[in-house]
């Protein structure tokens, strides 16, 4: 039975791909930093199936003697300090998590596990300020952002490891990818909560930022099986994983508020104070690499039924919340 590790297990990613691995007879654990109140929502279901270990990505130490204990087959590392705007207040810790965290785990392996297969959690944001469309693995990197620039750094160490280590390391640049189990600090989830809520009369309107930025949304759950292709691979390589089709902010309130017979023009009030310090306009992926070779299909969930699966589920949590 094969093992793996998952960090960031308790996220949408983290969820799902725990699901996907537990399907495939993996043996599962999950690295969580040890608070008071962990955020357990997203497997509190696997919670029984898999093993959960405490650790931190800033703590070398800690992740040695994770790795050196469960001698894991394969790491995916999706641990981060991933909200953009909160990289801005907190950009020295998104350096310490989302950057140096990756070369932490790198080095965790390379002592205790080097023939682990490993995967990196990329980011569309490292491309930031695109200088082509659409973005492929080869598109220069222009991050706008502390938590792009942290990515950056996790993107070239994995491959500096790769390289100088011989080490299976690879990278998924994964584009925006939502989920019912999507934060609800991210603008797509804050909208489907939001629809919701105006809905069931809890709130009046929804104040959001630049309605006219573009973006590459997948679902989260089809994205997970890129990565554990990418790790069934005889060689180690990076990907960039995307469905090629782009939408703005504004089609994506125009799908959700239509979805419960609403206008969100009625509701949806731009306020400046959600805009970016430095604004990424347009992200769009070319996945053909990631299709053509690991046989990966990007288009088994649109656009329209992402967006309508978000708002169904919200609409039943708040139903669910009135009782």
């Amino acid at each position: 039975m094969k093992k793996a590790l998952i960090t960031g297990i308790t996220g949408q990613d983290g969820s799902y791909l725990a699901e996907l691995l537990l399907e495939k007879g993996y043996e599962v654990y999950g690295l969580i930093r040890r608070t008071s109140t962990p955020i357990m929502v997203n497997i509190e279901h696997l919670k029984d199936k898999i093993t959960l270990v405490s650790g931190d990505l800033t703590d070398l130490s800690s992740l040695v003697a994770i790795i050196k204990k469960i001698q894991p087959d394969e790491v995916y590392n999706l641990g981060a300090q991933s909200f953009v705007a909160t990289s801005w207040e907190q950009s020295i810790l998104t350096g310490q998590v989302t950057a140096l965290g990756v070369t932490n785990i790198l080095e965790a392996l390379r002592m205790e596990k080097p023939d682990a297969k490993f995967y990196q959690a990329s980011s569309s944001e490292m491309f930031g300020k695109v200088v082509e469309m659409p973005q492929k693995e080869t598109t220069p990197f222009y991050p706008r952002s502390p938590y792009g620039v942290a990515k950056v750094y996790g993107h070239w160490i994995t491959v500096n490891y790769r390289e100088s280590f011989d080490m299976f390391a690879c990278s998924g640049i994964l584009f925006n990818h939502e989920s019912p189990r999507r934060g609800i600090e991210f603008v797509t989830r804050k909208i489907t909560d939001g629809v919701a809520r105006i809905k069931h009369g809890l709130q009046k309107e929804l104040r959001l930022g630049n309605l006219d930025a573009q973006r590459d949304w997948g679902f989260a759950k089809d994205y997970v099986e890129c990565m554990w292709l990418m790790l069934q691979q005889e060689k180690a390589d990076d990907y960039v994983i995307a469905t090629g089709e782009m939408h703005s902010v504004r089609e994506f309130c125009e799908i959700a508020f239509g979805h419960v017979g609403l206008n969100y023009e009625d509701y949806v009030v731009v306020d400046p104070k959600f805009f970016r310090a430095a604004e990424v306009d347009v992200l769009l992926g070319d996945a053909s690499k990631a299709i053509n070779k690991l046989g990966w299909n990007p288009r088994k969930t649109s656009f329209e039924q992402l967006v309508t699966m978000m708002v169904d589920n919200d609409m039943d949590l708040i139903r669910k919340q009135l009782k």
